[in-house]
């Protein structure tokens, strides 16, 4: 059973981070297993400081027979930057994708809003039961498309990354985050763990990469350096965010 984040910071962040967060919760709740997923004490809860302004940073994980982690950060730094952060990580013997969202802005509006499913597999294909159905998703118009970092070859032909603009394009996204999560999780509990030790080996090597790449984010090591220090920072980013099974 999950409890939904009851907190002062999730009240305070833009609306559509706080809409995000409760559906992904109430998503997981209503299709997976979940039982509790050991956080070190010191990482679930953090308060920091960023030129003068607070940072506090909310951890919240889950673990099910498919998933080995199931991670949703909240985030702010004063009132200028407010994040949301969730990644579902498969279990090794699961050939499941990794499910990604990302929110970043403030309460004047959202900066950044990515959501991805990303294959694991050297072929860097997603499986066909997801092909198929996210190839017939309505396409979706943006006014500000975003460009994808440097290391972001870790990410599918539907990756969605953007600027909305306005409330009409926030509810556009945060429908195509649904789709992509309640597709995710009906496919992942509708499949059966494999026993081929060779194909473990290389969705095992498919993660390990996926966390290589996404440590690579700039942004968010210059952010949690400035308040908390690069050695913290370094434990936090390979052990909470993109921590390699």
């Amino acid at each position: 059973m999950v409890t939904t984040i009851q907190s002062s910071l999730r009240e305070h962040q833009h609306i559509l981070i706080r809409q995000l967060a409760n559906f992904i919760e109430e998503i997981w709740e209503c299709n997976l297993s979940l039982s509790p997923y050991n956080i070190p004490e010191d990482l679930g809860y953090v308060e920091g400081s960023l030129e003068g302004e607070k940072l506090i940073i909310e951890n919240r994980c889950y673990q099910t027979p498919q998933f080995r982690k199931l991670h949703l950060e909240l985030a702010q730094v004063g009132d200028r930057l407010d994040i949301l952060h969730c990644v579902m990580f498969p279990h090794p013997n699961y050939p499941l994708p990794i499910f990604g969202v990302d929110l970043v802005g403030s309460q004047k509006g959202i900066s950044a809003a990515i959501v991805d499913l990303s294959p694991v597999t050297d072929d860097r294909f997603l499986p066909q039961n997801y092909h198929s159905v996210l190839t017939n998703l309505p396409i979706l118009e943006f006014s500000q498309p975003r460009d994808l970092p440097a290391w972001g070859n870790i990410f599918s032909e539907f990756c969605l990354f953007i600027r909305p603009v306005n409330a009409e394009e926030e509810k556009l996204f945060l429908q195509r985050v649904k789709q992509f999560l309640t597709l995710h999780c009906q496919i992942a509990i509708a499949t059966l763990p494999i026993a081929s030790r060779f194909k473990q080996a290389e969705l095992l090597a498919g993660q390990r990469y996926y966390c290589t790449q996404q440590q690579q984010n700039d942004k968010t090591r210059r952010i949690l350096e400035k308040s908390l220090g690069k050695a913290w920072t370094d434990r936090y980013m390979s052990t909470m965010l993109f921590d390699s099974p």
